[in-house]
């Protein structure tokens, strides 16, 4: 049992985090620089507002093999929450490795940070003490129904949602007292984006109804700050914007204040980031007004959107001139909207291989082709077939 001073009545502040990523990169921009500013900013925060322990609800890293960078990154993050002298709750999620995020746990937890296991049927339960008595800790890893199955050999488990449904029968949770479960799984319910992993029909979904007998659920997987079913089952939502469908996400650190049984308080603090994601769009030279953008801040990473009928030659290059942090750059012109009307591949049978390149190259130029165009085009398409047969 660990015991947590506070000033009698407070109970525990809790500071919930989710998938960090580090080491991830975002249309070949490191976000390493990012990520070591965002989390200053968090450190900064927990002193700040006195809290007394952090949960990190998985996808620590954004690859299972993370680079010796995003190592070091989150051992300087590591550190400092040790030296603030705070319980820190690590679980591992589907982007991590099990075994790297669990290597060494039991020597670091003398430095009070608690790095998940692998998963051994239930979550590992960790207990607190404060002045309303004990506050559990459960730490559940991003699980999959074979593991499960490979635990509880006699259980008809075959999806994710009987999976979890029976791992929490096996969880022994005493309701009386005060309990977070922290999980790694797309709930029922919740909105996603583009940055994370889909699958297909929604075969990884759980309910939120397996969760019922917690307090609070430190959510870790999707990247949007969300609830699910009550404001207790909560994705805190990553630090920063990982790709542009999260361009209107508002980015927070969420405390969490448990006091006695029942009484929970919710508060996000924003999260400003050392560059942010913008979308612009327009014609080229609008965008290179300097009215248009000196209320900018042209260091955002930009997504930007030419409107112009014309191809721009170098654009990419000069617009870096201004905004030199570009990740994406598109049109949106009558060519393009032409080219997002091509038809199935129903509609291509029956048709000839001139049929099919005369329609082509009409979305691509918003003209037939000339008769010496398709005179030419017919000849070379009868000499390809000759050397076909040959």
């Amino acid at each position: 049992m660990i015991a947590i001073k506070t000033q009698k009545g407070e109970g525990m502040r809790f500071l919930h985090l989710a998938d960090l990523h580090i080491g991830k990169k975002v249309n070949g921009f490191s976000m390493l620089e990012d990520q070591r500013y965002i989390f200053q900013e968090i450190l900064k925060i927990i002193d700040e507002r006195k809290v007394d322990a952090v949960l990190i609800a998985g996808d620590v890293y954004d690859k299972s093999i993370p680079s010796a960078e995003a190592v070091v990154l989150f051992n300087d993050f590591l550190n400092g929450l040790a030296e603030k002298n705070l319980k820190v709750f690590v679980i591992s999620g589907n982007h991590d490795s099990v075994e790297r995020i669990s290597f060494g746990s039991d020597l670091i937890r003398m430095s009070h940070v608690y790095m998940s296991k692998p998963f051994c049927g239930v979550p590992e339960k960790v207990s607190l003490k404060d002045s309303f008595g004990e506050i559990h800790i459960y730490m559940l890893p991003f699980i999959k129904p074979a593991m499960v199955r490979h635990i509880y050999e006699d259980a008809d488990i075959s999806g994710y949602n009987e999976a979890m449904a029976y791992v929490m029968e096996k969880t022994d949770v005493d309701e009386k007292e005060r309990n977070i479960l922290m999980a790694h799984q797309f709930v029922s319910g919740g909105s996603r984006c583009e940055s994370e992993d889909i699958s297909v029909g929604g075969i990884d979904e759980v309910s939120a109804d397996n969760f019922l007998k917690f307090d609070y659920v430190a959510l870790g997987h999707l990247h949007g700050p969300q609830y699910i079913k009550n404001e207790a089952i909560r994705y805190s939502g990553t630090p920063l914007k990982y790709s542009f469908s999260e361009v209107k996400h508002k980015k927070s650190a969420l405390i969490v204040d448990i006091r006695e049984k029942g009484n929970i308080e919710l508060e996000t603090i924003p999260l400003v980031p050392l560059h942010d994601m913008t979308e612009i769009r327009g014609k080229y030279n609008e965008l290179m007004s300097k009215d248009f953008y000196k209320k900018m801040d042209t260091l955002d990473y930009m997504h930007i959107t030419l409107t112009d009928e014309e191809d721009i030659v170098n654009a990419l290059e000069l617009l870096r001139t201004v905004y030199p942090n570009i990740m994406k750059l598109d049109y949106d012109n009558q060519r393009t909207r032409s080219n997002q009307d091509i038809s199935g591949a129903e509609e291509v049978e029956g048709k000839t291989p001139l049929d099919l390149f005369g329609e082509f190259f009409e979305l691509q130029n918003n003209q037939p082709m000339s008769e010496e165009q398709t005179a030419f085009m017919e000849e070379l398409i009868e000499k390809v077939w000759e050397v076909n047969e040959r």
